[in-house]
């Protein structure tokens, strides 16, 4: 009985460690940039409320990656410039923060090609959820693990339409790119 009972703790010990490790909030990092079609660019952060990625033998196996889109801030701009911008894209132009406080990453598939992981999962935004694809990088420090990588988004498929050029005309120098770019670092606990 001792030897079922010490057998039984080592397997769940192993399954809590070995695959749902909680996101470290703290440790984690979003950056944005979002660009007008005349070249120049906006760049922000937005943390990371919550989440979880499930990891055995070095590779991610499944994940949930909870985005607070409240927290949403550029970072190019300083004092009433800052704030309006910040208002702006929390506002129902582009995120309405006020009604979709989150947005969600749940990977679905995850390919591994030496050391990079071919990420596929559900985004969602707004209410709105889209499969999406990127490569990622996972890395160990310490007890933690760290994932990063860089995805490039079209906002107009999650109904964030203000200031493209495929839905409004005659926008010249104000027509805002229909993708942006999220660099990430996300880090277990």
């Amino acid at each position: 009985m001792k030897k079922l009972t010490l057998t039984l703790s080592v397997l769940l010990f192993t399954f809590v460690s070995v695959f749902a490790q909680k996101i470290s909030t703290e440790h984690s990092k979003v950056n944005w940039t979002g660009y007008k079609v005349v070249g120049s660019n906006h760049t922000g952060t937005v943390a990371v409320k919550d989440g979880e990625l499930k990891i055995k033998k070095g590779q991610v196996k499944e994940g949930t990656i909870v985005i607070d889109l409240t927290s949403l801030s550029s970072t190019d701009l300083e004092g009433e410039w800052q704030q309006k911008l910040n208002g702006h894209l929390k506002s129902d132009d582009f995120f309405n923060v006020e009604k979709h406080p989150t947005a969600t990453f749940t990977i679905k598939e995850v390919a591994q090609e030496g050391d990079v992981h071919k990420l596929k999962g559900d985004l969602t935004i707004k209410g709105v959820t889209k499969e999406i694809a990127f490569d990622s990088k996972l890395t160990k420090e310490g007890k933690a693990h760290v994932l990063e990588g860089k995805i490039k988004i079209d906002r107009t498929q999650f109904g964030l339409k203000y200031g493209s050029n495929n839905f409004f005309d005659d926008l010249g120098d104000k027509a805002i790119a229909d993708e942006f770019d999220i660099d990430f670092k996300v880090q277990t606990i």
